[in-house]
């Protein structure tokens, strides 16, 4: 009978629970979208405010002249969330441990290689089973200081709703204040 031993010791992947981690950068693992969350009441609010000042507009194309107005995104198109991209990031720190982060959202194609030098800030995420994300990536490498940008409910809804939401909100807190000192 034959028996072989096998010293195939494959290393156990960590999820760091320090804010800054230094090491090399060993792969970049194919990426995957994954959604931002509208809260309800947050969109709710929005889309009220930016109703009065609608409501009003309308009346005012209305007598004016006949002009339509621009598209619209329904409720449910803005009640799911912008996507941004995941990018899990395998590290070797310093104590010679395999550990993985997330990268969210996107950086210049040349900006990151395995073998990089890096030292990344990192922000544990809601859900404790995802790896910490990164905030801040310094490629010692290459001396970049490098920030991911993703998208937020925020950009997500839009500057033009967000200033007719704002509009609405003073013109309901007017009224209020008006009728409170009649």
């Amino acid at each position: 009978m034959v028996t072989m031993e096998t010293d195939l010791h494959t290393p156990r992947v960590v999820h760091p629970t320090e804010r800054i981690v230094t090491g090399r950068v060993l792969r970049l693992l194919e990426g995957y979208p994954r959604e931002v969350r509208v809260g309800q009441p947050v969109l709710v609010a929005v889309l009220t405010a930016a109703g009065v000042v609608g409501l009003l507009m309308l009346l005012v194309r209305s007598l004016l002249t006949n002009v339509g107005g621009g598209a619209r995104r329904s409720f449910k198109e803005l009640k799911k969330g912008p996507e941004f991209l995941v990018t899990p990031v395998r590290l070797r720190d310093r104590a010679e441990r395999l550990v993985e982060v997330e990268l969210h959202g996107h950086l210049p194609q040349s900006a990151l290689h395995p073998g990089d030098h890096v030292q990344v800030t990192l922000r544990p995420q809601p859900d404790a089973d995802l790896p910490p994300k990164i905030e801040r990536i310094v490629n010692l490498t290459t001396g970049q200081l490098l920030t991911p940008r993703t998208a937020t409910v925020w950009s997500h809804l839009g500057p033009a709703l967000l200033l007719q939401a704002t509009l609405g909100a003073l013109l309901l807190c007017g009224i209020a204040a008006w009728s409170m000192l009649r």
